[in-house]
């Protein structure tokens, strides 16, 4: 029996139902387009923070010596780790390239950042996470260089 013939009440319930069948045409492409590209401006815009022109910049690597301080890394070290992961990944991530790879790089740097970092960001954290889950499971969509290149090499759906 379809709920909206149940108890009597189909004038409330069919708002309802056609509010989620219109959830559920929006597409997974979409989804994922937004899941690559608003987590990926946060990562570059943090990178820009980090260089001076084509350089790491002295107050990069102060902030890994004086407020991030990792353990077991050199903060020059994580400082040029970091500059590079933050412009790198987003990059795949807006392009659609490796998509999946990228997300889970930058879900790695989430977790460094919120464990030994930011531990009380968690929320934060946990948005960007979600982010990166929806690329890592569902894919990057179709608007997105993997879902071209899977195309032409005859690979269907999300699986190569």
């Amino acid at each position: 029996m379809d709920i909206s013939q149940s108890y009597g009440a189909p004038n409330t319930v069919r708002p309802i139902r056609a509010a989620i069948d219109s959830f559920d045409r929006i597409p997974q492409s979409f989804v994922s387009l937004c899941a690559r590209i608003f987590p990926a401006a946060v990562f570059w815009m943090s990178g820009q923070t980090k260089v001076d022109g084509w350089r790491l910049s002295d107050s990069a690597i102060d902030l890994f010596r004086d407020e991030y301080r990792l353990p077991l890394i050199d903060p020059s070290i994580a400082a040029h780790i970091a500059a590079f992961a933050e412009h790198f990944f987003p990059v795949l991530l807006v392009l659609g390239l490796a998509s999946r790879f990228a997300a889970l790089a930058l879900l790695g740097m989430t977790a460094v950042i919120e464990i030994f970092v930011y531990p009380d960001a968690w929320p934060t954290h946990g948005v960007w996470a979600t982010c990166f889950l929806v690329v890592i499971a569902r894919g990057p969509g179709a608007l997105s260089l993997d879902h071209l290149i899977a195309r032409r090499f005859g690979f269907s759906g999300n699986k190569p």
